[in-house]
Parts: C-alpha cells; structure tokens; sequence
C-alpha cells in the first residue's frame, strides 16, 4: 500500500499536470509570438503603436513568465518560464530581422509597444 500511495502521485497527477502545462506554455508562446508579428506587420515607418492584450492568469493553477531574450546568432527566442518548467520557442521568424525584447508576467493586461524611433 505504501509503494502504491508513493506511485500514484506521479503517475496520475504530476505526469499529466506536467504535460498540460508543456502544451498551455506553447499554445501562450505562439498567441504572444502571433501578437508581436501581426503589430510588426502593421507597423508604420514613422510613429509608434500601443496594443493590450490578455494570457491566461495561471496554467494548472500556477504563475508564469513570459521573456523574449536574444540568442546566438541574432534570433530572438521566446521563453515561458513557471515553477517547474521552462519552454523555449523561436518569435515567429521576426526574431532575426527586427530587434525584439521585454518580458510581462501572467497576471492581468500586457502591453506590446513599438516606435520607428527605437527604445533606449
């Protein structure tokens, strides 16, 4: 019974908590990745855009972070990070050709920026 008890946990609960989180960090990455080439795509020469959008507050009832950090050779990657996992994903193909960066938690609105101008 104790070998049983000990077994179960993982088995039932972590190991499929675990896979729904991998797929809901992945289905965040690619909407926030989505959402930043539909603005760069709209993006004018000259001026600046302000848009708010929503992700979920928690997967599995857990926070999360969302960070977008440059890596080797200039392509932007896209990282969901919680407790027990971390997700990394390439930013749509935009990540190589358009200086991207920043991070937002999950709680409450994000807010993607862009200015012709750059940012300091």
């Amino acid at each position: 019974m104790v070998i049983l008890l000990t077994t179960l946990n993982p088995l039932l609960i972590e190991g499929p908590m675990d896979q729904l989180t991998r797929h809901a960090y992945i289905d965040i990455g690619n909407g926030v990745s989505t959402r930043i080439v539909d603005l760069y795509i709209i993006a004018p020469d000259e001026g600046n855009i302000k848009t708010k959008y929503d992700i979920p507050d928690d997967v599995a009832g857990r926070g999360y972070v969302v960070m977008i950090e440059p890596a080797s050779g200039g392509k932007d990657m896209l990282k969901i990070s919680g407790d027990r996992m971390e997700i990394r994903m390439s930013l749509s193909g935009i990540g190589a050709t358009l200086g991207v960066g920043g991070s937002t938690s999950s709680s409450g609105l994000n807010e993607i920026r862009y200015d012709s101008a750059g940012f300091p």
